[in-house]
């Protein structure tokens, strides 16, 4: 035990309960009308205790040999295809959406785990490629690995974690050599495929894309949750109005307001000065994520912490643009700070996984 006490980088250690204690306070203020209906925050409740249950799921994490799991990745992927599948054929529909499965009183999301799984398999299936690959052609099998998962996600449809496992694959690609000319090319050929892909895109999603560019186009459809979100935020000035004294989320005005517009809750409650620390706390992890990758001792491990960082960068910087109005609305949660099971338990298995490379790692040179 004291070894790992030892061994522990405390800094992520921190970071991410600071986050998470930040996150149940800002999640009771979003949910304190539901709580005095009902006589007890039922959400504060749930997501302390799935925190409580995700601390021994990372010290499971942290005790593993992370290298064990490169031996067990075949099987993680088809059980992963496995569970996106089941989605298709008996997912349970919510805001129009087929991404749940539920067993008896338990709802959970195979896409938020599918984060997880799609960073261990493909960081196994780079391992055992050549160690660097300067050939487009080398990624050629990589995408076809991605591609699967990926369109059976977008299928459910969820745009938003279908761009997660794109954003995985781009850093893990990177790491292996993946030249940025390449990212150049393949961005031109998106944009001259932008009419054909515009007609594959659900209505839903077609809406959100035109309320990004102007939100009063549609003020109390589509472009509702960015009005209000921009309005929670921009009224927080630069001390906010104070813990539960927001009123687009205490009268609930903002939508979606304890999951995927949380930081808004934080920009009108804490102000300027509160939603720079949260994001220094994001900076903080990411630093320490990266620090990891680093200095990891192989290149699976390397390819492990770099996933990871790719996916929790990529989490923070859509979900705050998309509150701020300068990314489009999808369903990407803020690690940590979201009310959510699926996403709170991926996030943590991702921090136990990370310790565990760290305390893999030889003397540290940073």
């Amino acid at each position: 035990m004291q070894r790992y006490l030892r061994n522990m980088d405390w800094i992520l250690v921190l970071t991410v309960a600071a986050l998470m204690v930040t996150g149940l306070i800002l999640i009771g203020s979003a949910t304190h009308a539901d709580a005095v209906a009902s006589g007890q925050n039922r959400f504060v409740l749930r997501q302390g205790l799935f925190i409580g249950i995700n601390i021994a799921v990372v010290i499971f994490m942290m005790r593993i040999d992370y290298h064990s799991l490169t031996a067990i990745s075949k099987q993680l992927y088809i059980f992963m295809l496995v569970l996106l599948v089941a989605v298709a054929l008996f997912g349970h529909t919510s805001l129009g959406a087929q991404r749940w499965i539920r067993v008896g009183p338990v709802t959970f999301q195979p896409s938020e785990f599918s984060k997880a799984l799609m960073i261990i398999c493909l960081a196994s299936f780079l391992d055992k490629q050549r160690e660097y690959m300067d050939s487009l052609k080398d990624y050629l099998a990589p995408m076809a690995f991605v591609l699967v998962p990926f369109v059976l996600v977008l299928r459910q449809p969820d745009l938003g974690t279908a761009l997660v496992f794109a954003s995985i694959a781009c850093s893990m690609f990177w790491v292996c050599g993946f030249k940025v000319k390449w990212i150049g090319i393949a961005g031109a050929i998106g944009a001259c495929s932008a009419p054909l892909l515009w007609h594959l895109l659900h209505e839903y999603q077609r809406n959100r894309i035109r309320v990004f560019l102007d939100p009063e186009l549609d003020p109390y459809g589509a472009g509702y949750h960015v009005i209000q979100s921009k309005i929670a935020i921009g009224s927080g000035m630069l001390f906010g109005k104070g813990w539960m004294q927001g009123t687009q989320s205490q009268l609930s005005f903002l939508p979606e307001n304890h999951t995927d517009f949380i930081f808004a809750v934080a920009g009108e409650e804490f102000g300027f000065i509160g939603v720079t620390i949260i994001l220094l706390l994001y900076l903080v992890l990411i630093w320490r994520a990266l620090r990891i990758a680093l200095n990891a001792e192989d290149r699976f491990g390397q390819l492990l912490a770099t996933g990871v960082t790719g996916m929790l960068l990529f989490h923070v910087l859509v979900n705050v643009g998309m509150t701020a109005g300068i990314m489009p609305v999808t369903g990407v949660p803020l690690p940590f700070l979201s009310y959510g099971v699926s996403s709170l338990t991926t996030n943590m298995v991702m921090v136990g996984l990370l310790l565990n490379i760290h305390m893999h790692q030889a003397r540290l040179q940073f």
